[in-house]
């Protein structure tokens, strides 16, 4: 009787045995876990901003609500944007244990990232224009962090080149602001809808933001739709800044080649996070009107406020005014975007709107403003 040997196991593993290749990472589970629960453990510290009412005597038919972004343990509207990056980079596998973060930003963000990035000991730098206000640089570097002063054309590119040069991350909040951010659920528009439930027009006409990176903005405009909601987006744009452009004349090319003097909003391009095809109607203000908004409002809070408050202000009360005029009843929403303190030295300094050129005109448009919306509507 003839026998014959079973067949011999391959000696190779069985993907080899069957030409596959396999790729592998190695990921840090413990430190995902333990970033992720720091995260949240922020997030249930942290409640919910206020929704402070304002009284426009020339537009009696319009209540005006200021969420006040402020009141965030990093001073702005920017927490909220920060924990998004922070959250999606660590998901992603980006943001790692030791590694450097960079980011490109006019203050406030950076801010708030050096915050985040101190919670979970990651060493941070941020790369800001030369004209950054001296109180954000000086946050910064309380959380820990390093700030990069450059002109302010370079600074995107001397973020990306600072990140490849420490092997580490560019946060890059221009182009993930709209994606790393929620739009559906647990942001900024549905706390506005969830907080004016009550109110006597519980849905707004309009909520006004400005657009920096455009994050914001979209995500407003974007929640509303969903929701389905008859409120619309108003975008306050400023004097240097190309956004108003590219909506205007649906250019996502334009460009404009001076730097913003608003800190927080205003770009010399329209953003990858901005989505104008989110927004309903968009004003672009001069910088001098903007920073008159400011004085009125803070006037009216009893606080300082900063600029981009100010432009957001502006532009809430020409549409309260444009519903007035036509016997519209109603509420707007906009933003307090950030505390006045961190512009002591610039916006809310004389010798500095001196220096600017923009001194008087900021006077005259504050008279302006003051005439035109605090008398009693005729």
């Amino acid at each position: 009787m003839i026998t014959t040997a079973p067949p011999r196991a391959s000696a190779l593993p069985a993907h080899e045995a069957l030409g596959i290749t396999i790729a592998q990472r190695s990921v840090d589970q413990d430190f995902i876990a333990t970033a992720l629960a720091v995260l949240d453990r922020d997030r249930r510290r942290c409640p919910e901003t206020p929704l402070l009412a304002l009284n426009l005597p020339a537009a009696p038919l319009v209540d005006v609500y200021l969420k006040d972004e402020a009141a965030h343990p990093t001073g702005s509207l920017k927490h909220r944007l920060a924990r998004s990056l922070f959250t999606s980079g660590i998901v992603a596998g980006v943001i790692r244990q030791g590694r450097p973060l960079v980011e490109a930003s006019s203050g406030s963000t950076a801010v708030s990232e050096a915050y985040f990035a101190r919670l979970l000991a990651l060493p941070f730098h941020a790369v800001m224009p030369m004209t950054t206000a001296r109180a954000k640089i000086q946050a910064i570097e309380a959380q820990g962090g390093q700030c990069h002063l450059v002109e302010p054309h370079r600074l995107y590119d001397e973020a990306r080149d600072l990140a490849d040069a420490l092997s580490g991350v560019y946060m890059d909040q221009f182009t993930n602001a709209a994606p790393a951010t929620d739009w559906r659920c647990d942001n900024i528009a549905s706390a506005i809808l969830a907080q004016m439930a009550g109110e006597p027009h519980a849905i707004p006409a309009w909520i006004v933001a400005g657009a920096g990176t455009g994050g914001t903005a979209t995500t407003i405009g974007r929640h509303c739709r969903y929701r389905g909601v008859a409120t619309r987006l108003c975008v306050a744009d400023v004097e240097h800044s190309a956004f108003y452009q590219g909506y205007r004349d649906q250019d996502p090319l334009a460009r404009c080649p001076l730097p913003s003097r608003i800190e927080g909003v205003g770009r010399p391009r329209v953003e990858p996070s901005f989505l104008p095809g989110t927004v309903d109607r968009m004003m672009k203000l001069p910088d001098a009107v903007s920073i008159a908004g400011m004085r009125v409002v803070s006037d009216l809070l009893g606080r300082p406020v900063g600029p981009s408050t100010g432009a957001n202000f502006v532009a809430a009360a020409l549409l309260a005014l444009e519903m007035t005029t036509e016997d519209r009843a109603g509420s707007i929403a906009t933003l307090i975007c950030d505390h006045g303190a961190r512009y002591a030295d610039c916006h809310h300094d004389r010798r500095w709107l001196d220096r600017q050129g923009l001194a008087e005109s900021v006077d005259a448009a504050e008279m302006a403003l003051r005439t035109m919306l605090l008398k009693d509507a005729e």
